[in-house]
């Protein structure tokens, strides 16, 4: 084994060549001619960075790894596209770290990976596209880390899956939706979270389920959890070892510690919610605070929401805000939703003003209660202010915005009339003005008299009469007698009847 062997010339004969003494050391695996990361152990196409106190990936890993073995170590974050040179990745082992969440498309470049474990960690939360690029990943694993909920299509882009190990969180809610995606599922563990409910449709897109454990959740055994039992009985047990098939109910304390395969579906029953709000309709000064409580009763305990009845353009707009983050909860601009049956409203303005709806609701059904908000102006703000010209389209458009439409009939109706009002006395103001300074200076033209001139130009400004005060030595007023002021009105259209001796003002 310590030499070569070639031809002898001539012959068939195989002759002995030596060694350099080098070759006779190396090792069964060669190492990677990229090197390897500081601390780590590199061989074939594996890298170990085991237990080494990380709290990032180790720069230098080779682009041509496979295994990665990087647990037991304190890395809390992936930066973005620190994996991205390993694009041949099929093992990838994070347990035991500190990793609290994930970028979406922390794993983008990942697609020969066939098993991730995330074991260990302190995982809050999965967003959605967090697992986008595994199209080739056959196992997951995400047990012992701090995941609540599990929100619609978290795994969507897993469509190869076939174990998924989700045992030992504090899962509470797993949506309806949050499996779509998984039709290669064989084995799903769901075993010591904090479950109280499952629904049907939540294990519909497993196909392929071969393997289901529920077993150490606190299951709430009311109507909602009928179809498991039944499901169970019927041939879903399948699925469930010995072991598994003791679903134990943790309430109502009247099932405490019954199986749920023990107990009759006459017994698994859920009280609809009944819902009130006291009172029915508040009047709130602009600026306040306001805070609404809405009660609601029915086993289980009902969720309960409030939001906003909005006018379709209203509600487009506060849609938008949402999508945003401009405008928290579903209540409306402003407004806080706590979840918890309470309203919080703070710095009420004309946009609060309008009707709620408090809806509770549980697996036994759902009720709603409307609710009524009226805006008081304050004295101050009641106060229009003084208005320079005719009310025009523009005037118009504010009075149909939000805060105007806010309003009664009866208050939108005295607001038009005393904008109108105003706009009236003021050019009659004007008027006035220009004719007791007309007769004031009435006289000889070289003593400051009136000049009457019908070539005007413009509408008349205090501005251009101080020019042409200036340029002539003596105050002109310009006036168009052949344009009346209130030409044509009667007083039916709602305008006063015309002013004798009244005219359009012009330089």
């Amino acid at each position: 084994m310590g030499a070569l062997w070639e031809m002898a010339p001539g012959s068939l004969a195989l002759l002995p060549l030596p060694l350099p003494l080098p070759l006779l050391l190396l090792p069964r695996f060669l190492p990677f001619a990229a090197g390897c990361p500081d601390a780590c152990r590199c061989y074939s196409a594996t890298v170990e960075c085991g237990a080494l106190h990380l709290r990032v990936i180790p720069s230098g890993i080779p682009p041509g790894t496979q295994t990665l073995f990087l647990q037991d170590n304190s890395i809390e974050h992936l930066e973005t596209g620190v994996l991205a040179p390993l694009a041949t990745l099929r093992h990838l082992y994070l347990h035991n770290n500190s990793l609290r969440f994930l970028e979406p498309g922390a794993f983008h470049a990942q697609s020969c990976l066939l098993e991730l474990a995330l074991t260990g960690n302190r995982l809050q939360g999965l967003r959605v596209g967090t697992f986008t690029g595994l199209t080739q990943l056959r196992t997951l694993y995400l047990a012992g880390n701090q995941l609540v909920q599990l929100l619609d299509f978290t795994f969507l882009h897993l469509p190869r899956l076939q174990e998924l190990h989700l045992q030992e969180n504090n899962i509470e809610l797993l949506e309806n939706q949050a499996l779509t995606g998984l039709s290669s599922l064989a084995l799903l563990d769901l075993s010591r979270n904090q479950l109280g409910t499952i629904s049907r449709e939540a294990l519909q897109p497993l196909a392929s389920l071969q393997v289901l454990r529920l077993t150490e959740n606190p299951w709430r055994c009311d109507c909602a959890l009928h179809w498991l039992g039944a499901w169970i009985r019927e041939g879903g047990q399948r699925l469930l070892s010995s072991r598994d098939k003791k679903i134990v109910c943790a309430e109502p304390p009247r099932l405490a510690l019954q199986s749920l395969l023990e107990v009759s579906g006459s017994s698994l029953i859920c009280i609809p919610p009944s819902v009130q709000v006291e009172p029915l309709e508040v009047t709130a000064n602009l600026g306040e605070d306001l805070r609404v409580a809405c009660q609601a009763s029915g086993y289980p305990q009902p969720l309960v929401t409030w939001r906003k009845v909005a006018h379709p353009r209203e509600g487009q707009r506060w849609a938008q805000a949402q999508r945003e983050g401009g405008m928290p909860g579903t209540a409306g601009p402003g407004a806080s939703d706590t979840g918890s049956g309470m309203l919080f409203l703070t710095n009420i303005t004309l946009a609060h003003a309008g009707k709620y709806e408090c809806e509770a609701s549980n697996a036994g059904g759902a009720a709603r209660v409307p609710f009524q908000l009226r805006v008081n102006l304050s004295q101050q703000q009641r106060l229009v202010p003084p208005v320079t010209g005719l009310v025009g389209p523009a005037s118009l458009h504010e009075a149909g915005s939000l805060a105007f439409r806010a309003l009664g009939p009866a208050t939108q109706t005295a607001v038009a009339a005393a904008i109108a009002l105003l706009a009236l006395t003021a050019l009659l103001l004007a008027v006035v003005i220009c004719r007791r300074r007309g007769q004031k200076e009435s006289g000889p033209p070289g003593e400051g008299a009136l000049f009457i001139n019908d070539y005007s130009d413009g509408p008349c400004t205090f501005a251009q009469l101080e020019e042409l005060r200036s340029e002539r030595g003596h105050e002109m007023f310009v006036i168009d007698r052949s344009k009346p002021l209130f030409s044509g009105s009667d007083g039916a259209d709602g305008f006063p009847p015309p002013v004798p001796h009244a005219y359009e003002i012009h330089c």
